[in-house]
């Protein structure tokens, strides 16, 4: 990453519990959370900032179609500099919240280290056009790297102190936040949004209720349905955020979604063309079952630019939820008592009240809306939308990162062994439902049923 001028410790730190008790000053006392918001929001500003002085930001290029492209502009001098400049912007920046809160800075810049150069090798392999064609993204690659080296080698302690995936996450969702604009949410239309509240709303629930009928604890439970009904890995995020959940059932959950959407971008498309199912239906079908809008346009693609579009605005108007769902999951769970497989209780009852809620709500998710606010109401639309691009990179760059971590600590073995393979088979049952309730619902929304039919042309 470069810009350019045109006007003239311990592992206890940063963890789901923010770190050790033994805290001391008020930036040791500062969660996973409140590190996430105040790194995205020294992004987002300084982008800004740079933007409005008249400065260009270059990130390093990934796409190529031939060996020539991949050895004379990927992998070129100039590339791998800022290949290099980014990645010693994002280590300085993520080593000041581990420093600030008590970590090993030294182990962690050696583990971040390797960790980004793994993730630039997904992003490197998902930048392939052949590659590419077939809707299998950076996110696929940075996953099986990081399962692979979490399921076959072992881990060094060094390697293991930089292995922070919610941390990672949390701030590139805080960045994901300036996509969010009110103003594109009008124009995504009326049944785009019916759609999200019917489909997120119905299958949550189902979800949830399966979990239960299999004698899945509660807190997998929240986290498998908001996955499954929301946007898969950033709702699970989200949603074991909201519970402070733990994050061996974030990470097997994380799983689940990334195996589980390959064979749906492959076989959704191909069901949209074999069933002749008109291209704004199957393209509104696709933005409500798969999780993230890259794999949306991807699978999309494969039907036609009708489908692109219409998939597209479903997949926002659900994204839309992740801030709604972890607030009302947050005063939710407060509110509860958490029960285990056994119907034994989790956590011993507490007086409930605004503390509590207070106390359980992701913080994170409050520099997400935020973002989401200042640049749907404060700048200007040509603003946010010169922006965009770099944002949207520097958000990737974190997210590569987070998915590296996720796969390490991801045990394919807990697949089957975790409360005995019972949920994985709840969120396989829940994602086929999904995929029928939201196909149906398609049809009503989108086929002229209700409202007349979207013109995209």
């Amino acid at each position: 990453m470069s810009t350019q001028n045109n006007a003239s410790g311990t592992t206890g730190a940063l963890t789901d519990a923010g770190i050790t008790p033994d805290k001391k000053t008020f930036l040791q006392s500062l969660t996973e959370d409140w590190w996430a918001v105040i790194l995205g929001t020294i992004i987002i500003v300084a982008v800004l900032y740079l933007t409005y002085n008249g400065t260009a930001i270059t990130l390093p290029a990934y796409k190529w179609a031939t060996a020539d492209d991949l050895f004379n502009k990927i992998l070129s001098g100039g590339n791998l500099l800022l290949i290099l400049e980014t990645g010693v912007i994002f280590l300085a920046l993520a080593s000041v919240a581990i420093g600030l809160s008590g970590g090993n800075v030294a182990r962690f810049a050696a583990g971040f280290s390797l960790i980004y150069l793994f993730a630039i090798i997904s992003f490197i392999i998902g930048g392939n056009k052949n590659v590419s064609y077939f809707g299998l993204e950076y996110v696929v690659f940075a996953l099986l790297i990081g399962i692979f080296l979490g399921n076959v080698v072992k881990l060094p302690e060094w390697l293991k102190e930089a292995v922070r995936s919610e941390f990672y996450i949390k701030t590139g969702l805080v960045i994901l936040g300036t996509t969010i604009l009110s103003a594109d949410l009008i124009k995504a239309g009326l049944p785009g949004i019916v759609q999200a509240v019917i489909v997120v709303t119905a299958v949550w629930f189902f979800s949830l209720w399966l979990s239960r009928r299999l004698k899945v604890d509660d807190e997998f439970g929240v986290i498998l349905a908001s996955a499954v009904s929301i946007c898969g890995v950033s709702a699970a995020i989200v949603a074991a955020g909201a519970i402070n959940g733990d994050k061996r059932k974030l990470s097997y959950v994380t799983t689940l979604v990334l195996i589980m959407a390959i064979p749906m971008m492959i076989i959704q498309p191909w069901a949209v063309r074999y069933f002749h199912i008109p291209d704004v239906i199957g393209g509104a079908w696709l933005g409500g079952t798969l999780d993230t809008t890259a794999t949306v346009t991807a699978a999309g693609d494969l039907v036609g630019p009708i489908a692109v579009k219409a998939g597209v605005i479903a997949k926002f108007s659900q994204n839309v939820f992740i801030g709604v769902a972890a607030f009302f999951i947050a005063i939710w769970w407060a509110y509860k008592k958490p029960k285990g497989e056994n119907g034994e209780v989790l956590v011993k009852a507490e007086s409930p009240g605004l503390k509590i809620v207070w106390e359980r709500f992701p913080k994170f998710v409050l520099g997400f809306v935020a973002a989401s606010l200042v640049f749907s109401f404060l700048l200007s639309p040509a603003t946010a939308k010169s922006v965009a691009p770099t944002l949207n990179g520097l958000r990737t760059v974190w997210f590569a990162i987070a998915f590296i971590s996720i796969g390490m600590e991801a045990k394919f073995s807990s697949l089957v062994k975790l409360q005995g393979g019972r949920p994985a088979f709840t969120f396989i049952t829940a994602q086929i439902f999904n995929i029928f309730w939201t196909l149906l619902w398609s049809y009503i929304l989108f086929g002229g049923y209700l409202f007349p039919v979207p013109d995209f042309k």
